[in-house]
């Protein structure tokens, strides 16, 4: 009832968790689709911040290679066009470039509901648009000299600055057409002033190059779109992965608290529960035995050996649930002395040789002599073997064959294995066999019942000793299960010590 209750509570808190996380993830879709349909581009608010905000750090961090370059320009154009025409556009243009600056130094830093990001790409849009516009506004120049040279370079300059803005400007989409626009017009003035095939031809390749800048830079927004949607992704699933182990660890608490109360429980009951059990353990066994005289009743004798058996079944459940218990625990004590490993699995051979004649079955006994102790629990040694060669025994047919094998390993240690002529185990179920509780269904179809814990035993004991189980297993042709023991734990023969007679 209790273990009941508790798979109960288990699985409301699964469903409550599961119905939990489905409603986040609808939130978050809605609200993703929300600022989708109310975002002029069809982006999300968040990768718009981070676009925006990478535009407003480009043109801060160019603000001042680009008054250099506009200088420069400036200052090449001395020899062809009056001092203070230069001096005036070179000012202005600086200005424009200054003000965008500071315009991008007041976009905030971290997003919020407050942030207008719809107003504030508007801005920048037309604040690209004017500084772009104010710095193509060279082209005036050439208006009041006329010099093929001064042109060429113009269309040059116009050309080289176009690229730059193009490419600062790439992180805003609507952004790159207010840069490349002026300079194709003022590009297109130049080639009004000087009519002649050179100047046209200059005037094509200009423009042609500004075209490619133009696909260059939407490229390059295609790209940091998709660098940027893998960022949110990958710190989505960092988001996910942490909310997973969150919940791992938290349930990995709780069947922690599980175990530790199941283990609490069966040390409380295992009194509660032997104590009676031994009381009619020995009434049962002397009501068979008919120690106070026979039964007026021949089948009361019958009903005392069925009572005696029972409980004999019934406390070996007990100790085999107790034992297992203490081992997934980890309070499983060893005793460990010096074992002779070949004597003990050949005392257990004698040990159930009785009942394995019952069945006709041949036990055959391959034991290597001359074996050196190991360093074990002999108890346990005793539970693996005789639960092994037990379930051979249970599992082979009549007029079967157990083999049983004791000898070194390649790495020098030992081991033994126990070999049936039974049904075999589906490859599909070897797995479930060695669970607690686990019986494969050919096993309980052709042998007797059990509790299935048994195998989980034998392996848990095995690896407290730091050895390993193997279970192979083919169908109709029978099982294999070898345990093998590390050579940490064989005994090494000390040689004696000479003495030399004076």
């Amino acid at each position: 009832m209790t273990q009941l209750t508790a798979d109960i509570v288990e699985r409301r808190k699964a469903l409550e968790d599961r119905r939990r996380s489905e409603r986040s993830n609808t939130r978050s879709a809605i609200q993703s689709a929300r600022e989708q349909l109310t975002s002029v581009t069809g982006l999300d608010r968040a990768l718009e911040f981070e676009t925006i905000k990478l535009y407003a750090q480009a043109k801060m961090g160019a603000a001042i290679l680009l008054c250099t370059a506009t200088i420069l320009v400036a200052a090449a154009m001395v020899f062809w066009a009056p001092g203070s025409m230069v001096l005036m556009w070179c000012g202005i243009a600086n200005a424009a470039i200054v003000m965008v600056a500071l315009m991008a130094r007041r976009f905030p830093a971290d997003p919020s509901d407050e942030v207008d990001i719809n107003t504030w790409r508007t801005r920048f849009v037309f604040a690209e648009f004017v500084q772009n516009m104010v710095w193509a506004t060279v082209v005036l120049l050439a208006l009041q000299v006329e010099s093929a040279t001064l042109n060429n370079f113009l269309m040059v300059a116009l050309l080289i600055h176009a690229s730059a803005a193009s490419i600062l400007a790439s992180n805003i989409k609507l952004a790159i057409y207010s840069a490349i626009t002026p300079a194709v017009i003022g590009i297109g003035v130049l080639a009004s002033i000087q009519q002649d095939m050179g100047n046209a031809m200059l005037a094509v390749l200009s423009t042609t190059a500004i075209l490619f800048y133009l696909f260059l830079a939407k490229r390059n927004h295609e790209a940091t779109l998709r660098s940027m949607g893998f960022r949110a992704e990958k710190n989505t699933l960092y988001v996910a992965l942490e909310e997973a182990n969150a919940k791992h660890n938290e349930a990995r608490h709780r069947a922690e608290e599980a175990n530790l109360a199941k283990s609490r429980f069966l040390a409380t009951m295992s009194h509660e529960l032997r104590t009676p059990l031994n009381a009619i353990l020995g009434f049962s066994e002397v009501m068979k035995s008919e120690l106070f005289g026979p039964h007026a009743v021949p089948q009361y004798k019958e009903y005392a050996h069925d009572v005696h058996s029972s409980g004999q079944h019934l406390l070996n459940i007990i100790n085999e649930i107790l034992d297992l218990s203490r081992i997934e625990a980890g309070r499983y004590e060893l005793n460990e002395e010096a074992v002779d490993f070949a004597g003990t699995v050949d005392d257990c051979r004698h040990m159930l040789e009785m009942r394995a004649r019952a069945k006709q079955i041949t036990l055959k006994a391959a034991l290597e002599p001359d074996l050196p102790r190991v360093w074990a629990d002999e108890r346990a040694m005793r539970q693996v073997v005789i639960n092994l060669l037990g379930n051979a025994i249970k599992f082979t047919p009549q007029g079967g064959e157990v083999t049983i094998k004791v000898g070194w390993t390649q790495g020098g240690g030992q081991y033994v294995s126990i070999k049936d002529t039974g049904p075999g185990i589906p490859e599909d179920e070897i797995g479930t066999v060695q669970e607690s509780f686990g019986r494969g269904t050919l096993a309980i179809k052709t042998a007797e019942q059990g509790t299935g814990l048994g195998l989980p035993i034998v392996k848990g004991l095995v690896e407290l000793h730091g050895g390993q189980f193997h279970l192979r297993s083919k169908i109709r042709e029978g099982t294999e299960v070898i345990v093998v023991l590390p050579s940490e734990r064989v005994m090494e023969t000390i040689a004696a010590i000479e003495r030399q007679v004076a």
